[in-house]
């Protein structure tokens, strides 16, 4: 009984896209059954059902290298963004010198990076993992400094009345503020790290699902291109969901009033 009140409630939630997104598909199919745009300039989804079906052994081969290319570079980044947010809240001046740096980094488009990166690194997985490491340390520094200096100064100087030092302040106070901004920022870096990994594998590299996109490009395959567009969009919004599921074990009390 309380499983179907769940399946109901999240049919209630996610109806309205659902039906947006059934009517985006029937349209679609509509208009590539009519004949009003070649098929091999858009395929029916059928059709894309039908490549995605044809090509499943290597989607999933090209779909392990990116995703260990994304999980690595999403660990290291993730890591590194929070002890640059660490440094730049304990130490003013970091914050003064690294800070434009980041956001300097931000502003160069990663087309423009990769192919340096392949370059200097060559085509192995090395330069993919620079790249996501870059575009995702990023929203994850910026959202748990954001946190720590949101923290409310009175419960500061309280532990500090109390004789609490540095540590003691970051631990009980600075830290749990600073997990709901953590995950925002994990959420964003999660999509950005699939995003690069395929980006770095279209500019070089031996496999991943960049390296098939230009295969299949160069083919005129665009059934298959289709296919892997929506399977690198499935990858993203299942790392996304990974986030939200580990937000929720790590933060249960703040989806206490979400349950009730």
């Amino acid at each position: 009984m309380r499983f179907m009140k769940t399946i109901r409630a999240a049919l209630g939630r996610k109806g309205p896209a659902i039906l947006a997104v059934g009517l985006l598909l029937a349209a679609w199919q509509a208009v590539s059954a009519s004949g009003l745009v070649p098929a091999y300039m858009l395929p029916a989804p059928t059709d894309v059902v039908r490549a995605f079906w044809t090509d499943a052994p290597q989607l999933w081969e090209h779909s392990r290298i990116t995703l260990q290319e994304a999980f690595y570079g999403l660990a290291l980044g993730t890591v590194i963004g929070f002890f640059l947010a660490v440094l730049m809240d304990t130490f003013d001046f970091l914050y003064r010198a690294i800070y434009p740096i980041l956001v300097i980094l931000q502003t160069i488009p990663s087309v423009a990076i990769a192919p340096l990166l392949v370059l200097w690194f060559g085509y192995e997985m090395t330069p993919k993992i620079i790249l996501i490491v870059v575009s995702s340390c990023f929203p994850v520094t910026v959202g748990v400094l954001d946190g720590f200096r949101a923290v409310d100064r009175d419960s500061i100087d309280l532990l500090r009345s109390m004789g609490a030092g540095r540590w003691k302040i970051f631990r009980y106070i600075k830290l749990p503020s600073a997990v709901p901004q953590f995950f925002s920022g994990l959420r964003i870096a999660a999509a950005y790290a699939v995003v690069g990994a395929v980006i770095a594998e279209w500019l070089g590299g031996f496999g991943g699902l960049g390296v098939y996109m230009t295969r299949v490009k160069k083919a005129f395959a665009f059934d298959k291109m289709f296919a892997v567009i929506f399977l690198i969009s499935a990858i993203s919004l299942a790392l996304m969901a990974a986030v939200d599921l580990a937000e929720r074990l790590c933060t249960p009390y703040r989806h206490l009033d979400k349950k009730s």
